[in-house]
């Protein structure tokens, strides 16, 4: 049932009788939950058209908008009021969110789901860290915001392949090889990795006759020509990817796909040249490059003077990898927002190339996470890496657990729900400063409070069991609608933004306002009473704010355990 469209048809039906036909309103949820359940602006918007013609105020025609609102609203709409200057409130019956409480525990599992975009193959690309050093916290997030988004899109009914493209290859790589074989340091420590990528990083930067042996290395190793250096880059590149799968199972992502640089520079370079005869590219100075002012973009180089394919053609390459791959409806690639350009120009040469792939590739743009001081770097050093992060919010979690209940599992749990939060509670395009203490907060506006809450409703649940209340979602409801059943039925809908805009924050900031109402109301109520005849739905309506956070916190790739 959707009652907004029904609403909006009834103002409709309205306006046109009071001769008002073809008014721009808008039918919105309120911002409080005690002044209904939707409202319109609708006075408003045809008061203007009246104040000019008849001088009437939007409160007069407001009350003559509700009068004939009445004859059309639908039957689960109990009241209609004018509020305020003008504003036209709706509230809905009683019977309404009994049955949406019923709704959400027939359904379960299934409870928010929609069929939006069944019949869909989608890709999600993310992750796709810079092999060779430590997984920085940008990897984090990528990880983070597209599982999220994965998971997003299964709930809207699509297939989705889950996709990771390591860096296994380039300048970042040759920067670590020429550090470890100066040093003979171990390329089966990822600490060690790390420590000669930002050695390397340094001396590239400050010493032209290592900047000279650097490419040098770079370039042996694209041929393949120097067995010392090749193995040190495949026993490096083996290291960084236990590494990641490591963090990526804590984190709860498995990779349908995985693909690498290597595989895709080789692919990409061919393209390039392929297409300089018909104008796609072109060379210049050496190089060859995408003329983007062509498309009101920018220029972008292909194939470096090198000879070498760049970032660009590499991802021309992974285009033609992925089609192999999957045969996808949409391909998503999660990054940083900062390359929002560089994917623009990107995703121009692609459709060029692959004209079927015209309105199937985009760029999903994430904010930094930043500490106090600024962006992190892990050219400098002063980088904060993604197992660290995790390590600490660990740590911290298991010093909060107490006696009976501490085990490292669930601190893991309570941890990634930390850090998942604090970067899907907002804009994904947002820039987000991480507070450890907040993050681990049980008091609201964090991961571990909503799977506080989720834990209390079960063992809300195992008092009703012993206690021999079953629950009934349809039978004896309080004649008060309580805020968090006002709330509830929302769910479905707010599953559908975020399908629609592709941002999980959507469920974040839902699934907070609704552990909050539900926590308010268990301070104040008595849910498991054997006497009230209240308690079995009371008990029940706790069951399905346990199921929509169980299900929510799924989609943001939150895990909810029943004892914290």
């Amino acid at each position: 049932m959707n009652v907004a469209e029904e609403i909006r048809g009834a103002i409709e039906k309205t306006l046109a009788e009071m001769g008002l036909p073809g008014v721009d309103f808008v039918v919105e949820h309120p911002a409080e939950v005690g002044h209904g359940d939707y409202a319109t602006n609708a006075a408003f918007a045809a008061g203007k058209i009246r104040q000019v013609a008849e001088g009437k105020a939007p409160r007069e025609v407001a009350e003559q908008l509700r009068g004939g609102l009445e004859r059309y609203v639908p039957a689960v709409v109990e009241k209609v009021e004018v509020a305020g200057p003008g504003f036209i409130n709706f509230h809905l019956s009683r019977e309404f969110f009994v049955e949406r409480v019923r709704e959400a525990l027939t359904e379960g599992d299934a409870w928010g789901k929609n069929t939006t975009l069944a019949g869909k193959k989608i890709l999600v690309e993310y992750t796709s860290p810079n092999l060779f050093k430590q997984l920085h916290i940008g990897n984090l997030m990528s990880n983070v915001v597209g599982e999220s988004l994965a998971r997003v899109c299964e709930f809207g009914g699509a297939e989705v392949k889950r996709f990771n493209y390591p860096s296994d290859i380039g300048l970042t790589v040759a920067k670590g090889v020429w550090a470890l074989r100066k040093n003979g340091g171990n390329p089966s420590d990822i600490g060690e990795l790390g420590r000669a990528y930002q050695e390397g990083t340094s001396a590239y930067e400050s010493d032209q006759k290592a900047k000279a042996e650097i490419d040098e290395v770079n370039r042996k190793l694209y041929a393949g020509e120097d067995a010392e250096l090749s193995n040190i880059r495949e026993s490096g590149v083996a290291t960084s990817l236990a590494h990641i799968h490591a963090i990526c199972e804590t984190l709860g992502t498995q990779f349908d796909f995985e693909h690498f640089e290597s595989e895709s520079g080789p692919r990409g370079k061919d393209l390039v040249l392929a297409h300089i005869a018909d104008g796609i590219f072109e060379k210049s100075d050496g190089a060859v490059v995408f003329r983007g002012e062509k498309y009101g973009l920018h220029t972008r180089v292909f194939i470096n003077s090198a000879g070498l394919p760049t970032y660009e053609a590499k991802d021309l390459g992974l285009a033609a990898i992925k089609q192999e791959a999957y045969s996808f409806d949409l391909s998503l690639t999660a990054t940083a927002a900062e390359q929002d350009e560089y994917f623009k120009v990107v995703i121009r040469a692609i459709e060029e190339v692959f004209p079927a792939l015209a309105g199937k590739v985009r760029h999903i743009g994430y904010g930094f996470l930043t500490l106090t001081t600024g962006k992190m770097s892990s050219r400098k050093g002063n980088v904060i890496t993604g197992e660290s992060i995790l390590a600490e919010m660990r740590e911290r979690a298991f010093a909060r657990m107490d006696g009976v209940r501490k085990d490292e599992k669930t601190a893991d749990v309570i941890a990634v729900a930390a850090v998942k939060y604090m970067a899907l509670r907002q804009e994904t395009r947002s820039n987000i400063i991480f507070d450890p203490g907040k993050s681990l907060s049980f008091e609201g506006d964090s991961g571990p409070y909503l799977q506080y809450t989720h834990a209390r409703i079960c063992s809300v649940l195992s008092k009703a069991a012993a206690a021999g209340v079953a629950l009934a979602a349809a039978e004896n409801a309080p004649a008060d609608i309580s805020p968090a059943e006002r709330l509830l039925y929302r769910f479905p809908e707010v599953v559908l933004r975020a399908q629609e805009e592709y941002e999980p924050h959507y469920v974040t900031t839902f699934l907070t306002e609704l552990a909050g109402a539900f926590n308010a109301w268990y301070a104040k109520e008595q849910i498991v009473d054997a006497q009230d005849p209240h308690s079995p739905y009371k008990v029940a309506l706790a069951q399905a704010v346990g199921q929509t956070l169980n299900n929510g916190l799924w989609c943001l790739g939150i895990k909810t355990p029943e004892r914290m």
